[in-house]
């Protein structure tokens, strides 16, 4: 069973778009419905070495990724990169091989959703 927490940051940029924050939110919840809501039907999600296609691997990968382990998540903050780009950064400690890690999650929007997500450290 997971035991995870989230912190969000009081600071995050006003014109963080609507997508990201709803999906941040959904992964937190581990809400699959929503998380897919915030993306195009054909998004793409790297992630651990694995690639994640289409609503069906959306759900899947939100509702099981990190599963097996205990951690907390505290969002960092976020950067605009351009104006379909945004880069955000979440700090993990946990029960996980490694124990802590700052991840970025990189977000590529088209038409106002998720076209794209590579979360990395």
């Amino acid at each position: 069973m997971t035991t995870a927490s989230s912190s969000f940051p009081d600071d995050l940029p006003a014109d963080l778009p609507g997508a990201v924050r709803a999906y941040l939110a959904a992964q937190s919840a581990r809400d699959a419905e929503a998380a897919v809501r915030a993306c195009t039907p054909d998004v793409v999600v790297l992630d651990d070495g694995h690639t994640y296609r289409g609503p069906d691997d959306l759900r899947r990968f939100v509702t099981e990724a990190g599963s097996e382990f205990t951690y907390t998540t505290t969002l960092l903050g976020a950067e605009r990169v351009d104006d379909t780009h945004w880069v955000v950064t979440h700090h993990l400690e946990g029960d996980f091989p490694g124990g802590v890690v700052d991840l970025r999650y990189r977000f590529a929007l088209e038409g106002g959703l998720i076209a794209e997500l590579v979360i990395a450290p």
